[in-house]
């Protein structure tokens, strides 16, 4: 099946709350993508935000943000009342510190009129990561939200347990309202494709519980951090600053850390793509010391044995790989050998200043206008020079597209791929510029994972001419 999908992050939904939440505005973005015949929602990680307000630097892998939860369905719930939501004046950016302010004497007013129910038990029993957050983040609130490896060997004691209670409310709170979300996308005929970064950060649950699993020196600090070598993006490369994992204690207990990750990933996406594919293949080693990534050395990574232990153990799990930039032979033929979905740019086809801008037109893959770390299709036009957009403007006629507007042509285009999966950017199909990027590589900070859609109104008008599109090209759903 031909299928088409949007990449919108749940954060950029419109509503009155400062953030895109599980609330209404999430229900109607289902209910207009599907009556478009769309299939697949692409969301960004959910998991707590970290630094910069990167859903990349997670406090958990397993753990939602609180940031999230829907006060609407709060109130649905009983435990809010109207009176008692919050407003943000109007912007056309994320308010994140705004937001956490407002919601949390909400939250608290809710929680204090919660009873525990058979769900929430049923949650706490299965999920015995929900403590050990809750505790994490008791903790950080009681150090100045400073990183574990600032605490005292006695972090842990003397914490308020109305508090570690209080976290784990929040937690249920938010599968509760995600699961009804995505229950409902999946009877609209949506399927949800999560997000599951390759590293997690130093200051997280995951660390902090399994320090085990990581190369870290005596005092909890790492002895290497992760990367990229310089590339398309950046002249200095990529220093993440994420802990490198020990693969080989990993293996001594059969993967279970990052096989867990996956299996809840799976249970609460429908497809799960993984970022940055290519360090199961080598991964870019950088000593802690280097403020950069330029001095950094390619390690051998777990590759095929740890993809056999994960399909052992998850025969049925929907994968997608992130399988970006100039890659050796292997990756491809680590991913090829188990019939993973990679991922391609369709910009890259026509960028000259891109190495890896080749590649063929192929059924099994998912094929992108744009991602989250890419200018969208019109950003990314007002760049080129004319020879480029002549090039593009010939190829569109040589495909029996007939357009004016370059940036719509290829998102026709695209969608004429015989890629069994097409991913739109939202600001793609509005034709929204470089202003509309929702992160640039290598930098941190504002206006980084700010982008917001203002209103659904000239989204409607342009979702229409999209469901032509799919129509025309096989890949509308309900025809």
């Amino acid at each position: 099946m031909r299928e088409a999908g949007i990449l919108l992050p749940l954060a950029s939904l419109p509503n009155e709350f400062g953030i895109g939440d599980f609330g209404g505005s999430a229900y109607q973005f289902i209910d207009c993508i599907a009556a478009a015949g769309v299939q697949i929602w692409q969301i960004l990680p959910l998991n707590p935000l970290g630094y910069g307000n990167s859903p990349y630097q997670p406090f958990s892998s397993y753990a939602g943000d609180d940031i999230y939860i829907s006060l609407e369905k709060l109130c649905e719930y009983g435990l809010l009342t109207e009176e008692e939501k919050y407003e943000v004046p109007a912007s056309d950016r994320i308010l994140y510190e705004v937001v956490r302010k407002k919601k949390e004497p909400c939250f608290r007013i809710a929680y204090s009129r919660f009873q525990k129910d058979d769900g929430y038990t049923k949650f706490i029993e299965k999920e015995p990561w929900v403590r050990d957050y809750a505790v994490f983040c008791t903790c950080k609130k009681k150090y100045g939200y400073s990183c574990w490896t600032e605490w005292p060997e006695t972090a842990e004691t003397e914490l308020d347990e109305d508090e570690i209670c209080f976290e784990m409310f929040l937690q249920y709170m938010f599968i509760k309202q995600w699961r009804e979300l995505k229950s409902y996308a999946n009877a609209k005929g949506i399927h949800i494709m999560g997000d599951v970064p390759f590293y997690v950060g130093l200051d997280s649950l995951d660390v902090w519980k399994n320090k085990e699993n990581f190369q870290l020196d005596p005092q909890g600090y790492p002895i290497a951090v992760a990367g990229v070598p310089p590339d398309y993006f950046s002249s200095t490369g990529q220093r993440w600053g994420n802990p490198i994992y020990d693969w080989k204690k990993m293996k001594e207990e059969g993967y279970n850390f990052w096989i867990q990750r996956l299996q809840y990933s799976s249970d609460i996406y429908d497809l799960v793509r993984i970022d940055h594919f290519r360090a199961f293949d080598t991964y870019w080693k950088i000593p802690a010391s280097c403020k950069t990534a330029i001095e950094g050395e390619w390690i051998e990574g777990p590759s095929y044995d740890f993809f056999d232990c994960l399909l052992k153990a998850s025969p049925d799990i929907r994968i997608i790989v992130e399988d970006l930039g100039d890659l050796r032979e292997e990756v491809y033929d680590l991913r090829d050998h188990y019939g993973f979905k990679g991922m391609k740019i369709l910009q890259f086809a026509f960028d000259p200043n891109e190495t890896n801008n080749r590649f063929p037109d192929r059924k099994n893959m998912v094929l992108y206008t744009g991602t989250h770390d890419n200018l969208p299709i019109q950003g990314w036009l007002d760049l080129q020079s004319a020879d480029t957009k002549a090039t593009i403007a010939e190829t569109l006629k040589t495909k029996g597209i007939v357009c004016e507007d370059l940036a719509w042509g290829m998102v026709e285009l695209a969608n004429a791929s015989i890629a069994d999966i097409v991913i739109v950017l939202v600001q793609d199909i509005l034709g929204l510029d470089a202003k509309a990027r929702i992160n640039t590589p290598g930098t941190v900070g504002s206006p980084n994972w700010e982008w917001k859609l203002e209103n659904f109104f000239v989204f409607y008008e342009k979702l229409e001419a999209l469901s032509k599109v799919l129509e025309n090209t096989g890949r509308r759903s309900g025809i």
